[in-house]
């Protein structure tokens, strides 16, 4: 065991697998064969799958899948359930949320309580609005669907299977299914005024 890790005495870890220095495994964690956990990963209760690579992140109660990638500074909590062969990038949140398989979720998001359906790419800055001040609610997301960067989706809504979010959209009404959705302001252009220094 390399120096200056800490694992608790049940955590489970498989043949094959790659523990680096600097890693904190507590609780019910199994390590699954191939799999390589990096330096400065704090992993509680968590489930890594066959040849999954996690860099720097933090994970209580969360299952990630086969062949996934996670990190670096991504943050998985209670519920998160990671499909087989997604990427889930840096600075990435995911709470009480299933990813199908094969989601694209690259970085600077937040997804709670909901579902993304198998191969759905989620663009930067993406988030899943999930709470109203009073009470948490999910949105469902269909299988190969688009979401543009820097969209807002306002729970509780259905995006279908292979839709379109435009990037900045704020989305508040169900998306049907292979439907382009653009819920922004249009740009305008307008002559510019003056300089009144000159």
């Amino acid at each position: 065991m390399p120096p200056n890790v800490y694992i608790d005495p049940e955590v489970v870890i498989e043949e094959g697998a790659v523990i680096c220095p600097m890693t904190v495994l507590k609780g019910n964690t199994k390590i699954c064969r191939g799999a390589v956990v990096y330096p400065f990963c704090d992993l509680t209760d968590t489930v890594v799958g066959e040849n999954t690579e996690i860099r720097s992140t933090y994970s209580a109660g969360a299952v990630i899948g086969k062949n996934c990638t996670v990190g670096p500074f991504a943050c998985l909590r209670k519920g998160a359930v990671i499909g087989d062969g997604c990427r889930v990038g840096d600075f990435v949140e995911i709470k009480n949320s299933v990813l199908g398989e094969g989601v694209k979720c690259a970085h600077l998001a937040y997804i709670g309580d909901s579902t993304v359906g198998a191969e759905t790419n989620v663009g930067c800055g993406a988030v899943f609005a999930n709470y109203n001040g009073k009470k948490k609610r999910g949105v469902t997301v269909g299988k190969k669907v688009f979401i543009g960067c820097n969209s807002n989706l306002v729970a509780p809504v259905t995006i279908g299977d292979g839709a379109y979010i435009a990037a900045g959209s704020t989305v508040t009404e169900d998306v049907p299914p292979e439907t382009l959705c653009i819920a922004r302001a249009r740009q305008v252009l307008k002559n510019r005024l003056p300089n009144l220094d000159k």
